[in-house]
């Protein structure tokens, strides 16, 4: 299985950026597909998760910017990110949690980082 992060890139600050993330490989089903970010000197932290209902939720700091959507069909998720600040910059992960089969056991799955760098 592989996540493919895409979409990141420099931004002023007050635009816009969409990062992709398509999954690929053996594929039963997705339970959850997540973005998170890491700043440097700072720990990784979750920004939007999606679950396989549809359900989502966001951390405080994007709620109202930032938007969440999953594409079940291309096992792809989509981070669409407005009015970006200076502390939005860091580098992007994508992260699914799938299942690889018919077995009840979920795996976890990060994509490489894609860099986000928001100019004052």
């Amino acid at each position: 299985v592989q996540l493919q992060a895409s979409g990141g890139g420099l931004v002023q600050t007050g635009g816009s950026l969409r990062l992709t993330c398509a999954a690929s490989g053996m594929i039963f089903s997705i339970n959850r597909m997540a973005w998170y970010r890491q700043a440097p000197g700072k720990q990784r932290e979750l920004v939007a998760a999606v679950t396989s209902d549809g359900g989502t939720n966001y951390a405080d700091y994007v709620k109202g910017r930032f938007t969440i959507s999953r594409d079940v069909a291309k096992n792809t998720v989509y981070l669409q990110m407005n009015s970006l600040k200076p502390e939005d910059t860091a580098v992007y992960f994508c992260n699914a949690v799938l299942r690889t089969d018919w077995r009840p056991s979920y795996d976890v799955y990060w994509g490489q980082g894609t860099q986000v760098t928001v100019s004052s």
